[in-house]
């Protein structure tokens, strides 16, 4: 299983940097980048973050696996697909927002406590399902290649959305549930990527039209923060996300293949996120 820490400039545009930090304990409760060790005896579990109580009916997938099941009345699962090179994993539950995370055979071997957290008032749910960036035109040996199930959908992702009123004194997100498949040098340099001789520009991501981040590695809950100046009360906005390149591919535009799940708009409290920051 993967741990994930992010990093970016604090700028207009940054850099979005998600990677492998610690190996897991034997049981691990994931919400978000944080872990917790949990008590899930012999089963998987999904639990609500805040009060611990298990959530049954929540939707529990491996879209490159075309795998789903749901939790039952304890909020338990079990995984009936095999699970060899890292695979997104998601959870949906009416109510709850949408959480992904990328698992491998070693996490899948052992119990797993999930904990999701409950919508907010303000919370935009842009997309649920998965989708395939690029050209279908890649090396066994990009990042997640073998997990690579679904027919790309062209260079860019883009969607329409429309964004209330902002709240005051909050700040807003841009939430990639996951994404696997990156090949950039970074990407190369953490051994996401096995490709030596080659590798992409970063995928570029946009909201309004301006460019508010580029991702640089795989990763779970990268979180990337929009400028209330480029946004658009009570309005439609747009969010675009743009395939990387091959730098080395000069005879013909080159896409980096990528897959990206659960993408969404979370609101934050100023107040909140100074007093982490301390």
């Amino acid at each position: 299983m993967y741990s994930y820490k992010k990093f970016c400039t604090k700028i207009f545009i940054f850099t979005v940097a998600i990677f492998t930090a610690c190996t897991l304990p034997t049981i691990a409760a994931i919400t978000g980048n944080v872990e917790k060790t949990g008590d899930s005896g012999d089963y998987n579990r999904v639990i609500d973050s805040k009060s611990g109580s298990p959530i049954s009916q929540a939707d529990v997938m491996l879209p490159s696996k075309g795998y789903k099941t749901k939790t039952d009345n304890n909020g338990r699962f079990t995984l009936g697909a095999k699970v060899d090179a890292p695979t997104i994993m998601s959870v949906q539950k009416d109510g709850y927002k949408p959480f992904s995370l990328t698992v491998d055979s070693n996490a899948t071997s052992k119990p797993i406590v999930i904990g999701i957290e409950k919508t907010n008032p303000h919370d935009i749910i842009i997309d649920k399902d998965m989708y395939h960036i690029g050209d279908d035109n890649y090396s066994s040996n990009s990042a997640n290649a073998a997990e690579f199930r679904i027919k790309a959908i062209g260079p860019f992702y883009t969607k329409n959305f429309k964004i209330g009123e902002l709240p005051p004194n909050e700040d807003i997100y841009l939430i990639i549930g996951s994404v696997i498949g990156i090949d950039t040098k970074m990407a190369r340099d953490f051994g996401q990527s096995k490709v030596k001789t080659a590798y992409a520009t970063a995928p570029q991501v946009f909201f309004n039209g301006n460019m508010i981040a580029e991702l640089n590695l795989n990763g779970d809950n990268q979180q990337i923060k929009i400028p209330r100046s480029i946004i658009r009360p009570n309005s439609e906005n747009q969010l675009t996300i743009k395939s990387g390149k091959n730098l080395f591919q000069t005879a013909y535009i080159d896409y980096d293949d990528i897959e990206l799940m659960n993408l969404f708009i979370e609101t934050k409290s100023k107040s909140l996120i100074s007093s982490e920051e301390q």
